[in-house]
This record gives C-alpha cells, sequence and structure tokens, in this order.
C-alpha cells in the first residue's frame, strides 16, 4: 500500500507542476518527488516508465498493473483540483496540429525514451547504485526534452500526464491516442535497450 500511496502522491504533484508551471514546473516537481518516494516506491510516476522497469525485471507484473491505477488516480485527482480549486481551465484547443501529428507522435516517444533510460540508468543499474544526483538527473531530463522538442507535443512524456491534462482541458481529448501511443513506444525501447546495454545487470 506504501508503493501505491507514493505513486499517487507523486504523480499528483506532477501533474499539477505540468498544468501550472510548464516543463519547469514539471521538471522541478518531478525531481523533488523522485527524492521523496525513491527509496519507497522507486518513484515512477509515470505508466510509460513502469513499462520500461517491467521491461528491465525490476517491477511485477501485479506491482505495475498498481501503479498504473495509482498514476492515474493521481493525475486525475490533480487536474480536479487545478480546474475547480485554483480555477485554471484550459480551453481543450488541440496543442498539435492536425498537420503536426507525426511530429507530435514521435517527439512524446523520443522524449519519453530519453526519460525512462535515464531512470533506468541513473535509478535501477547497479554501476549508480546509491547515487544522490538521481532526482536531478530525472527531473533535468524532463525539463530538457519540454525545451527541445515540447513545442512539438505539448511535451508530457508521460500518459499520466497527457490524461490529467486532457481532463484540465489543456491538452484535447480526441489527441490522446497521440500521448499512449508515443509514451508506452518510447518508454518499452528504453527497456529493451537498456536490457541489451546491460545484459549483466538482473
Amino acid at each position: 500500500m506504501n508503493k501505491v500511496i507514493t505513486e499517487f502522491v507523486g504523480t499528483f504533484f506532477l501533474v499539477m507542476g505540468a498544468a501550472l508551471g510548464g516543463g519547469l514546473g514539471a521538471g522541478l516537481a518531478l525531481m523533488v518527488m523522485v527524492y521523496a518516494g525513491g527509496h519507497i516506491s522507486g518513484a515512477h510516476y509515470n505508466p510509460a516508465v513502469s513499462l520500461a522497469v517491467w521491461i528491465r525485471g525490476k517491477s511485477n507484473t501485479a506491482d505495475m498493473i498498481s501503479y498504473w491505477m495509482s498514476q492515474a488516480a493521481g493525475a486525475i485527482t490533480a487536474a480536479l483540483v487545478v480546474a475547480n480549486l485554483f480555477e485554471v481551465e484550459g480551453t481543450s484547443i488541440c496543442v498539435i496540429s492536425d498537420s503536426g501529428i507525426l511530429k507530435g507522435l514521435f517527439a512524446e516517444m523520443i522524449g519519453t525514451f530519453a526519460l525512462a533510460y535515464v531512470v533506468l540508468n541513473v535509478a535501477t543499474a547497479k554501476g549508480t547504485s546509491g547515487n544522490s544526483f538521481y532526482g536531478l538527473a530525472i527531473g533535468g531530463t524532463v525539463f530538457a526534452m519540454a525545451t527541445v522538442i515540447g513545442k512539438f507535443s505539448g511535451g508530457a512524456y508521460n500518459p499520466a500526464v497527457a490524461i490529467g491534462l486532457s481532463l484540465q482541458k489543456t491538452f484535447c481529448w480526441s489527441q490522446i491516442w497521440i500521448y499512449m501511443v508515443g509514451c508506452f513506444i518510447g518508454g518499452a525501447l528504453a527497456g529493451i535497450v537498456f536490457k541489451m546495454n546491460n545484459p549483466g545487470d538482473k
């Protein structure tokens, strides 16, 4: 239960940071929540990262599914708080233009790959165990990807963030599939590449 609660809390603050502070808010919120919850749940706060960790072999199927449910709940709760308590509601105008669907899809895939790849290497690899920089590296990756390619997709790199921002109307629901497909493919590829690069790290 402590892992599920940690994933809920971390995802809540990540989505709130993204909704109210954009890429910088998301990066900073993720960084501090990783430091706060990393020792409890591994601090995924992202269904695509949970998938990458599962492929890498550091999580079982039951944990992955419970993490997904908790992350979705945290994202939805954050969206409701932002929209109703802080009265910040988007316009539901699609961030990605009709002519930019492919660019948006690849931006989400690349950004999520980078995030999940960094998480696997700084937070789950034997060679970096016990380090103190993992939170900064993970939060910095989100900010870097949001700055570099966020303009093409809105820079979610996280299916839970995409759900939250769609509910809060920063994103539009008709494009949710872009974030689901792009993010999960990016996370899966990160898990596969990590296993290829680290065959002895079981």
